[in-house]
């Protein structure tokens, strides 16, 4: 047991010292959900919470991973190191996936100053991965200064980022979907920046003032959305777009306690609460687990009831 330990803790010590072997081999075990996962997340954190989270979302076509690709080129001249938790969608039959944004990333490959690491969502709703958030806590703990999340593209239901980056960029094509298209809530409402990508498209510039007349029903705060016209491959505004990134996460860390920090260990915590009780659930056989189960198939209780009479029959038995 005790030379278990002592690996781990050459593991947690090279990390933290930016060994790129280690920060891989810890990203293996966090996404495997090894038993040593938890030690090893436990000895960086007291490290975390240096790294400027991005995350970049936005519809299916928008041209995200080519954006993503310019602004690394665009942080690295800038002297920053980058870290890149790229989510591709899982296939529902084999669970398997292309991982097709590290293809569009290759040039960055052979730079020591990036690490990309392509994550399957294996059927995770949200956009992100389930181990997204640890995967970014990793990065930020083996010294990366930038820490981009690149979710898979889900569309409007994307909104989990929201919760784990610091600085949230919303990608959109030009005239993808109708003029109401704008308007609606879903991911547009948690952008810090707007970006309007394949800005030599027509409908490039009406696409922009959609959403910024979109901007005009938004609640007043102490910063104003940018929309900003991008184009991914010739790098066209990604300097200006690397700005407001700057400016943002300046705005959030002169506030204070940093809430992509806090949202990425409330996703933690409550991920691991969710299997710790799917676990117990799958493994009780007790009659009284067999009760509401039997309740809720037949239709006498609501499945809020169901949750709730099993969370209550949880902790109860916890305190025996």
């Amino acid at each position: 047991m005790d030379g278990i330990l002592n690996e781990k803790a050459a593991l947690a010590a090279r990390l933290l010292a930016g060994d790129r072997v280690a920060l891989a081999r810890a990203m293996s075990l966090v996404e495997a959900e090894a038993p040593a996962a938890r030690a090893l997340l436990e000895a960086i954190r007291p490290h975390l919470g240096r790294a400027v989270v991005v995350g970049f979302t936005g519809p299916p076509g928008a041209g995200k991973s080519t954006l993503v690709n310019g602004f690394i080129a665009e942080m690295r001249v800038r002297g920053k190191a980058v870290g890149v938790a790229a989510v591709d969608p899982s296939s529902p039959v084999s669970g398997g996936a292309i991982l097709g944004d590290r293809i569009r990333m290759a040039e960055h490959t052979l730079d020591k100053g990036v690490f990309i690491r392509s994550l399957a969502s294996r059927g995770h709703l949200g956009g992100l991965s389930a181990s997204a958030a640890r995967v970014a806590d990793l990065m930020d703990a083996a010294g990366y200064d930038v820490v981009l999340l690149e979710t898979v593209g889900a569309g409007q239901s994307e909104v989990e980022m929201a919760e784990l980056a610091d600085v949230r960029v919303v990608v959109c094509a030009p005239g993808l979907g109708d003029d109401v298209q704008a308007m609606k809530a879903g991911i547009l409402e948690i952008a810090d920046i707007l970006v309007v990508n394949k800005s030599d498209l027509p409908l490039a510039q009406r696409t922009q003032q959609q959403l910024q007349a979109m901007l005009g029903l938004r609640a007043p705060s102490d910063w104003t959305v940018p929309v900003l016209a991008t184009n991914g491959i010739d790098r066209i505004g990604v300097p200006a777009l690397a700005d407001a990134v700057e400016r943002k996460a300046a705005l959030r860390s002169s506030g204070g306690a940093r809430d992509g920090l806090s949202g990425r260990t409330r996703r933690l915590l409550a991920q691991s609460l969710a299997r710790l009780v799917e676990k117990r659930l799958m493994s009780d056989r007790s009659p009284e687990v067999a009760a509401i189960i039997n309740s809720l198939q037949t239709g006498e209780t609501s499945l809020q009831n169901a949750c709730a009479q099993t969370l209550e029959l949880l902790r109860e038995r916890s305190q025996t």
